[in-house]
Formats: C-alpha cells, structure tokens, sequence
C-alpha cells in the first residue's frame, strides 16, 4: 500500500487563497447578524457582497503574486499556473455574480447567501488544486452543498423549492456513484493519490473492475458538467433557482469540474488511454449526446433560462471532445473554453433577472423591444448570445477554435477527431438558430410594455463591464490563452 507524507507547511500555504475566502465567509456573518442585524435590507446586502467582493479580491491578488510557483503537498493538493487560472477565474466569476445580487430580493438574510457563495467559491477552488481522490470528493460535497442551499434560497418560490430538491437527488446520486468509483480506484491500487494511482495503473493490465469504477467515475462527474445523460437536473434548477445562483452553478462550477476533468484525464487516466480505447468511446458518447441533445432541444424552448440550461448542455459536450483528446493543448484550451464560457454566462444570466424583475418571467416574449425600453441592456444581450454561439471576432468563436484545433491535433484523434469536430461545428450553427430567436425578439417585435426598463446602475455597469471583457478577449484572442499555461 502506498503511503503519502503531507507537508503541512506546504498544505497551509498552497490554501492561504481558499482560507481567505473562509475566513471572510465568517466576517459576512457576524457583521450583517452582529452589527447590521436592524439595518435596512439593501444596506445589509450592500455590505454582505463589498465584503465577500473584498475577500475574493484578496484571494484573487494572492494567487497572481504566486502564480508562477509550483508547489504540492504530499500529493494532496497542488498549486500550479494551470491551477492559479482556474482558481482566479473562479474567484472573478464569483465577484461578478456578487456585484449582480446587490439589489436581489428574493432573500431577508443577505448575510448567509453571501457567506455561502464564499462557501461554494472555496469548495471549487478546493476541487481546482485537489490531486487525491478523497479531497477532491469532499471539495466537491463542500460544494454541492452549498450550491443545493442556494438553489432554494427564494424561499417564497415554490419553483425555487422544486429546482433545489431535484438538483438535490440527482446530486446525491451522482455523489453515490462517484465514491463507489473511487473506492473501486483505490481498491485496485491501494492509494488514493492521482500519481499514485496512475503509477499503478501503468504497471496494470485492465481488468474489468477498473473499466466499471472509471464508468462510475464518468457518472459521477457528467452530473457535475450536466453531461447527457447525466444532464435531468440542469433545466429545472437553471429556470428555478434565483438568478444569481443559476448563473454561479452554470459559470464557477463548469469551471472547476472541468479543472478536475483535466488533472484526472492528464493523471489519473493517461495509462488507461493506450491500453482502453473504451474509455475514450464512453468520453466520445457523452460528447456527441450532449451536443446534439442540448441543440435540438433549446430549439423548442419558450424559457429563456430553460435555453440556456439546454445551451450549457451543448457547450459540455464541445468541452468534453477536449476531455478525450487527453494532451496538454486540449486541457488549456478546454479551460480556457470554460473561462470565456462562464464569463458569458454569468452576463446573460444577469440580463436576463433584470428583464425577469421587469416583466415578471423569463420567456421569449417578456425580452419583445428590449432594444427601445434599454438599448444598452439589448446591446450587452446581443453580445453575450453571439459569443455564446461562436461569432467571430467575440471570445466564443476563439473558444471553440482553439478547441476543435487542440481536437484535430490530438494524437489519439484519428478519424473520429475530424468527423466529430465537423458534427459539433454543424450543431454550432443549429445553436445560433435558437440565440438568433431570442434577438430577434429584442430588436426586431414591439415591446409589451412601453416605458423604459429601469436597471441599477451597479447591474448594468456589471454587464457592460462583462460585453466589453467578451468583444476585447475577442479582439486580442491571445491575451487570455497566453495567460493559461499549457501544464
């Protein structure tokens, strides 16, 4: 049995980031329940984010003064730059989604929603850095809790409730499957470490337990990415849970499942791929469902968060194409499609709370004149949809490039690389179809509703900040992907 010894110096600095953000959970709390227990509820909400902005902030400043240094703790946790990225991506997206609930509603304790959204930044920090099977685990439990808490945070919603509770049940069975693969995993190498696992894992013939705890692994984690067929959670909760939450589980955790994607497939899995093209089949399965199930079924939608749920769908499945091709181009530019990815989502979801606290609803026809009632709101929408479906020169176009090249380089692509990328570039212009309708609807039909759309300014400034982060990405495609590492 293999053995690890943690250095707990090194443990406690490669976690200063996470404990950062923990430490200004609990500031959150004792100073919107201890001190501004009487105050209005938007002086409490205005605090509870500056102060949860301030802590991702500082998180955030740490991790890009030691970016460049590699450091690991007995095989428990890693910092590395490909870690570092995430991790600043994760606590941007964060900030951006706490800047978009400054004037929520839907909750009176703005102290414990922001504290556990800095609980769930730090749980996909944690699954970012995890390099052992039971820490990446709890990371993602710490996580999962978090995230299944927040989605029935509108507690006078009872479309909140219902979205909370079946995301709920399908996390616990995918929790279920995930453990029973890695305690098959560790029953096969008698350690729970990444390294050493794949270092067993090479001095091993595949036996049938390794392809059934690596089947179960995939169950897992497709939950987590809301991969077909693991993806019956992912419309519900995303039409169901407040605006904000719907946007932080689309954005910060898409990206930190696919960092762990990306250190078990480099890892943990590399020996398995000369020795089982079965498990790249099962990636490439998952792939090509979701692709086309997530486009053909955001065609029929009326919900625009129901489209987006189905999009983010889609979008797994391009990333997964990344997933199977297993080199170091395809899992940075896998990260960075999950970046830009999130980055605009996490402005189309705020866009659309504003239209939803305006009209009462998120379907197609409650966005009707948009552009006459806010052009600027119908401005940072038209940018976001058109990243989101590939359109040159926004960052969603270079997104997808830079992955359908890594794929078709890929040296375990063959013939199934070329065919699967010209599929996915196909359902890429079914996609556009289904945002094209969305805008047509803002800038093309009458407005229901003739007045103006008030919009904060600290919302609209938030979305404006985000398009105009999407058009330069876009125009200087090499700013981002040169700040992503290749390892």
């Amino acid at each position: 049995m293999v053995t690890n010894t943690i250095n707990f110096a090194a443990l406690f600095s490669i976690t200063i980031p996470e404990t950062i953000v923990e430490v200004m959970s609990l500031i959150v709390l004792v100073v919107d329940l201890g001190l501004l227990r009487r105050s209005a509820h938007t002086v409490r909400m205005a605090w509870a984010c500056i102060l949860g902005i301030a802590g991702c902030g500082l998180a955030a400043f740490w991790l890009s003064q030691h970016a460049q240094v590699a450091d690991f703790a007995g095989n428990v946790l890693a910092a590395t730059p490909l870690i570092a990225a995430a991790q600043i991506a994760i606590l941007v997206l964060s900030t951006l989604v706490l800047l978009l609930s400054v004037k929520a509603r839907f909750s009176r304790n703005p102290g414990e929603f922001v504290a556990i959204i800095l609980l769930a930044t730090t749980g996909m920090m944690l699954v970012s850095a995890a390099r052992d099977l039971l820490v990446i685990f709890v990371a993602l439990e710490l996580l999962s809790l978090s995230l299944y808490v927040l989605a029935a945070f509108a507690k006078s919603s009872a479309q909140s409730a219902e979205s909370a509770l079946k995301y709920y049940l399908f996390g616990g069975m995918s929790a279920a499957l995930l453990l029973f693969g890695f305690s098959y995993l560790y029953g096969l190498t008698g350690t729970t470490s990444l390294t050493g696992i794949a270092a067993a894992l090479a001095s091993q013939s595949v036996s049938p337990l390794l392809i059934v705890a690596l089947v179960m692994v995939a169950a897992g984690l497709g939950f987590k990415v809301a991969a077909v067929p693991f993806h019956l959670w992912a419309p519900d909760t995303y039409q169901g849970a407040p605006a904000p939450v719907a946007a932080l589980i689309a954005s910060g955790s898409k990206v930190a499942s696919f960092a762990v994607l990306i250190a078990l497939t480099g890892g943990l899995l590399t020996p398995a791929y000369s020795q089982m093209p079965s498990w790249v089949v099962l990636l490439l399965c998952m792939a090509a469902a979701s692709i086309v199930l997530g486009n053909l079924a955001a065609l029929v939608q009326t919900s625009v968060r129901r489209l987006l749920a189905y999009s983010a769908i889609a979008h797994a499945g391009y990333m997964l194409l990344g997933i199977a091709a297993n080199t170091q181009q395809s899992g940075a530019a896998v990260l960075y499609y999950a970046i830009t990815y999130a980055l605009t989502t996490v402005g189309a979801f705020g866009a659309i709370a504003i239209v939803e606290r305006s009209a009462g609803s998120d379907r197609l026809d409650s966005f009707s004149g948009l552009s006459r009632r806010n052009p600027l709101l119908a401005g940072t929408m038209l940018i976001f949809l058109l990243s989101l479906a590939g359109i040159p020169p926004l960052v969603g176009f270079w997104a997808k490039f830079n992955l359908f090249a890594a794929v078709l380089h890929s040296p375990t692509a063959g013939h199934w690389g070329l065919a699967l990328v010209a599929a996915a570039l196909g359902a890429s212009a079914i996609s556009l179809y289904y945002y094209v309708q969305v805008l047509k609807r803002i800038y093309v039909l009458k407005p229901i509703q003739s007045e103006a759309m008030a919009v904060s300014p600290i919302e609209l400034a938030t979305l404006v900040f985000i398009a105009a982060a999407v058009v330069a990405l876009g125009l200087l495609p090499g700013a981002l992907s040169g700040w992503i590492p290749l390892g």
